[in-house]
């Protein structure tokens, strides 16, 4: 049955198996204000996973088109769109525990080179590297955690680049096969050159259709720090096939 590493912050340990494709995209909104200011942000997250064999994945990720509207107190004052700089990067499945209270290990790597159109483009590449992992600590309340870690290599809106701590946790139900109500939480330490932590609540619901195909929901909010959006929204669809028969 098809695993998304969307919706949620955190992704999954698992890779999608050999010869195998599946794409995961979406519609995501932001929303920001500050004093008479208001910020709205549209992009489409994708992520492309080329199944190599049962431990690895290659992957192409960005947030694609992109579009920002701000407005002032009584109109539309700009609106700017464009194209986001897309990373390549790859999964490794390191360790399956095999039992009851399943744990698995990954690891992500993602490089995201230097492109993107107008003020998007980014000036250095940048990337990031996380540790992920799967714990389905209480088979009988059907209960797991999605937790990862890690460091990245990032440009802040000045195009200056600093060094910042990953961490991200889902909190996953599971009362069937096919539904997935989730809490998701996602911190980022600095978010920004000098700038303090942020930290991002969301929860949702997937649902999976049939085998290879899933949709899902999100909404969330910033709890800490000035960059993140309050509050967001997002609706995915994720599909996977084989390549090869």
């Amino acid at each position: 049955m098809i695993n998304p590493d969307r919706p949620g912050i955190a992704d999954g340990s698992t890779v999608v198996g050999a010869k195998t494709f599946q794409i995961e995209s979406g519609a995501h909104f932001e929303f920001r204000r500050s004093e008479d200011i208001r910020e709205h942000t549209f992009f489409e997250p994708t992520l492309l996973r080329f199944g190599i064999d049962s431990h690895w994945e290659a992957r192409i990720e960005g947030n694609t088109f992109t579009r920002v509207t701000s407005f002032d107190s009584a109109s539309m004052s700009d609106r700017t769109s464009g194209f986001a700089p897309t990373s390549i990067g790859f999964k490794y499945h390191i360790y399956n525990s095999n039992s009851d209270r399943q744990v698995s290990l990954g690891t992500i790597v993602r490089v995201f080179p230097t492109w993107g159109t107008k003020e998007f483009r980014s000036q250095h590449t940048t990337g990031d590297i996380r540790l992920t992992a799967d714990w389905n600590f209480s088979p009988r309340f059907k209960l797991s955690v999605n937790p990862n870690i890690g460091i990245a290599r990032y440009e802040d809106d000045q195009g200056k680049l600093f060094t910042a701590g990953l961490f991200a946790m889902t909190l996953n139900y599971l009362p069937t096969k096919k539904l997935n109500p989730f809490i998701d939480v996602g911190v980022q330490s600095p978010e920004a050159t000098g700038a303090q932590s942020s930290a991002i609540l969301d929860g949702g619901l997937a649902y999976t259709i049939g085998r290879n195909l899933a949709i899902d929901a999100t909404l969330g909010t910033r709890v800490h720090g000035v960059t993140g959006p309050r509050p967001l929204l997002e609706f995915g669809i994720s599909w996977r096939s084989k390549l090869f028969h």
